[in-house]
């Protein structure tokens, strides 16, 4: 009996709350209902925006490639300034896959043109933006590239310190850890070269490589020559 008239006094307080309440409980609901059809509508013009972005891109990069292998390739043509003027447009507006796809196409005009401080710019730019795709470490790889072509030693091995420890896996990380102990043996710190050659190692062992690609046993060779030669100075 207790019981029942507990559960009865509990159901009597919720009825009288909602009365008392009504107006504010409906409005309340309605804001939530509102927000939720707001959040439907954001999502599909978001992902119809995206595809269309994606889209774009395709079409742009469709472009720089005709340009870039055609008979008359020339990197400062009006056609590829045109072209350029575009991408930088596209690029501005856009984030993710589409706009660090732009940023590579950008950045491998400037290399066409052996401008290799705004290749560099545009390098970064697409690891920024594609920081969660895959093309992030891919980015950065040829941003170090571009520092090394200016004799930027110390940037290059900082972009392909980023590269190697990128959230996405590089496909060719054992060379870009090759090319880390290249540049400090550049620079004539040769124990961080050691170092670095032995990470190629083992990071990739040869298993791990033989199950990924018989290319990485390239840099794994050329690690250990390293390490012998330096270890023998």
């Amino acid at each position: 009996m207790e019981i029942s008239k507990e559960k009865e006094s509990i159901g009597d307080k919720i009825n009288d709350f909602v009365k008392k309440n009504r107006k504010a409980i409906i409005m309340v609901f309605g804001v939530f209902v509102l927000l939720f059809a707001g959040l439907i509508v954001w999502f599909l013009i978001s992902d119809s925006m995206s595809k269309k972005a994606t889209a774009e891109i395709v079409e742009l990069t469709e472009e720089y490639e005709k340009l870039r292998f055609g008979e008359e390739a020339d990197y400062y043509s009006a056609d590829m300034n045109a072209l350029l003027a575009r991408l930088d447009e596209f690029a501005g507006k856009n984030t993710g896959f589409p706009g660090s796809k732009a940023w590579s196409n950008i950045a491998h005009i400037y290399s066409g043109r052996q401008d290799w401080a705004r290749s560099e710019e545009a390098w970064l730019n697409s690891a920024r933006v594609g920081a969660k795709t895959y093309l992030g470490p891919i980015a950065l790889f040829q941003a170090a590239v571009a520092a090394e072509e200016q004799n930027k030693l110390e940037k290059a091995v900082e972009y392909l310190q980023q590269c190697v420890s990128h959230s996405f896996e590089f496909p060719d990380a054992p060379r870009a850890q090759f090319n880390i102990g290249r540049l400090y043996e550049q620079l004539g710190n040769y124990s961080a070269a050691l170092e670095a050659y032995r990470a190629v190692l083992i990071n990739w062992p040869w298993e791990r490589s033989e199950a990924i690609s018989q290319n990485m046993h390239v840099w794994q060779n050329l690690a250990r020559n390293q390490i012998i030669k330096l270890e023998l100075r």
